[in-house]
């Protein structure tokens, strides 16, 4: 919200500003201030009761070709997942929604572009040996940081995927094999190929890395690196022995590798050739540019929202997709046909009246997630706030409604409570690095392993890598979640241009403290180097500040005049900020500092 700001100009003596303000309130809807700070909305309580009543009965109606697949499957009591697409002019969005209730949250600014993902042919900045790491020019406003340790082939090398093929590239004389190699393979001014891992995160370039991967439905295709793996989350050992084969099978080119999805389990070997066609096409067209193109330019970009739904979250446990928009709604089935036509059936085109969010209560729970405080079912909350260094996040036990005197049975519920929304946020609000989780002090081991337990367990699903450690002695829990982008609520909001990001500022008594102190050093001063007397100083300061020298700082003001022989003149307004202040020598017109 932008200040209020006046422009004083001359005026009766008997005018004041009152009578201006008088003036500006008539011109006021009633019942707005536009000169007052927004206040926080309190936190909302939803009943999660109704939401799931809501999409049971959503459920019913949905196609009855899926209804017949359900039965058939014994998906009696499944939890009914729907996906909703809204776009808008600026922005869309796409929530996951299960049994009524938001569990993921992600949105595409349409005249942004998206990094994360991104592919580039760029140039080497500068080497430094002391980061170990490279500055490349990738024709961005910021140049991209890449660790020397991405620069090393397998690099990317994750332990929850499960090697089981070597397909690698017969070693060539140039090749990079250790740190020490790099200067020499990559001087400053040489071109390479780099693919962004994660975002520009204020003052902070992209990170990159040369191990490239291009994610499809059921298969990561790796241009660079000669191994092919399966993920760790498929357990199943006969389902891994299959899709070994399947692996074993596949036709690759030398050098090249691949990584087998979760959203791989249980599909026929057809699909994985289908799919690793697809990405094969898409790499010759990012190769033909890498020969074509100068460098620094842009390869390859990641799929917009639509394409990232048809491929990454339409999967086989959702059963319905609902978009807003005649346009995405055909650009997404024409998707889905390539990639997934047995799911088409699941998506329509949402044509009422009522906003899409609305019709399906998603935007008072979105509304939860700029939120600092969020409450839980049992009258607890937790407390969210985000650092430069990490989330902290606190539960309390609020207005709590344990029915045991002693409070040990709500104490384990409101953790095993802010256990599930914890991970639930994180994954609304993008949140990732380090969180810190101070749960309500809980004596018993037991209850502590069933938090941490809840705590698994919630974050299963979670897509994003992470790391969860047990309580402490301290009762903190200690959590790193991978994040790619700047959190949701960076990309809603900016810093506070008053306060620049701080949250708070100096109080009127703190800054006439610095007036008082200054004004004395500079009048001492003045009077030293030109030996002056009868010095007239005036002060540009905030109102607020002038109503604290004029109050109870007065005296010490008269004490300055009387001891320095000075006198002190005072201008205010509303646009000054209340730290700022300035001297002005009205012999000369010239500021003081």
């Amino acid at each position: 919200m932008a200040r209020n700001t006046k422009h004083y100009t001359k005026k009766k003596k008997n005018s004041s500003t009152s009578d201006a303000k008088t003036q500006n309130d008539e011109r006021m809807p009633e019942g707005t201030n536009m000169t007052a700070a927004p206040v926080e909305p309190r936190p909302i309580s939803i009943d999660k009761t109704i939401l799931r009543k809501d999409s049971l009965e959503r459920a019913k109606k949905r196609p009855i070709r899926e209804r017949i697949f359900a039965f058939f499957r014994k998906e009696k009591d499944k939890d009914y997942k729907e996906l909703i697409i809204n776009t808008e002019a600026l922005e869309r969005r796409v929530a996951r929604i299960e049994n009524g209730i938001l569990q993921g949250f992600d949105v595409e600014r349409l005249d942004e572009d998206r990094m994360v993902g991104a592919i580039f042919k760029g140039k080497v900045q500068n080497l430094e040996p002391g980061l170990k790491a490279a500055f490349v020019d990738i024709g961005q406003e910021k140049n991209a940081f890449l660790h020397y340790w991405d620069m090393l082939p397998g690099a990317n090398n994750d332990p929850s995927i499960e090697i089981v093929r070597e397909n690698k590239k017969r070693t060539t004389k140039n090749e990079v094999k250790s740190v020490k190699d790099i200067p020499k393979a990559f001087p400053i001014g040489s071109e390479i190929i780099i693919q962004i891992t994660k975002a520009q995160i204020g003052s902070k370039g992209p990170r990159t890395t040369t191990n490239l991967s291009l994610p499809g439905r059921f298969l990561v295709l790796m241009p660079y690196a000669g191994q092919c793996g399966i993920s760790r989350k498929i357990e199943e050992k006969s389902e891994r022995n299959r899709l070994k084969g399947i692996i074993s099978n596949l036709s690759l080119r030398e050098g090249m590798g691949v990584i087998i999805r979760t959203a791989g389990q249980n599909k026929p070997e057809r699909f994985f050739m289908r799919d690793l066609h697809l990405l094969l096409q898409q790499w010759d067209e990012i190769e033909a540019k890498i020969r074509n193109d100068n460098s620094p330019s842009f390869l390859y970009q990641e799929p917009d929202l639509i394409g990232l739904t048809a491929r990454d979250f339409l999967t086989d446990d959702i059963d319905r997709v609902q978009v807003d928009k005649e346009s995405d709604y055909e650009k997404l089935t024409e998707t889905i046909q390539k990639i997934s036509p047995k799911s088409k059936s699941k998506v329509s085109f949402f044509d009422e009246e009522i906003p899409i969010f609305e019709r399906f209560n998603v935007e008072r729970q979105i509304e939860q997630t700029f939120m600092k405080r969020v409450l839980l079912p049992s009258g607890g909350e937790i407390v969210m706030e985000e650092t430069e260094a990490l989330v902290s996040i606190d539960v309390n036990t609020g207005s709590h409604k344990g029915k045991r005197k002693d409070g040990k049975n709500f104490i384990l519920q409101a953790n095993i409570e802010a256990a599930a929304e914890v991970a639930r946020q994180m994954r609304l609000r993008n949140l990732g690095g380090l969180v810190i989780v101070d749960f309500i002090d809980m004596k018993n081991k037991s209850d502590q392993r069933k938090v941490f337990q809840k705590m698994k367990s919630s974050m299963a699903e979670d897509k994003a890598k992470h790391n969860i450690l047990p309580i402490s002695q301290l009762g903190i829990m200690q959590i790193t979640r991978q994040r790619h982008d700047e959190s949701n609520s960076s990309g809603i909001y900016d810093s506070c241009p008053y306060c620049v990001g701080r949250g708070i500022v100096k109080s009127p008594k703190s800054v006439s403290i610095e007036i008082q102190r200054k004004l004395a050093s500079i009048v001492r001063r003045l009077k030293l180097e030109a030996d002056r007397t009868n010095m007239s100083v005036k002060i540009f300061l905030h109102p607020g500040v002038l109503r604290r020298l004029r109050g109870p700082d007065a005296k010490l003001l008269e004490k300055i005049e009387k001891n320095y022989d000075v006198k002190l003149n005072f201008e205010s307004s509303d646009s000054y900020h209340m730290e700022n202040f300035k001297f002005v020598d009205e012999s000369n017109g010239k500021e003081i500092s």
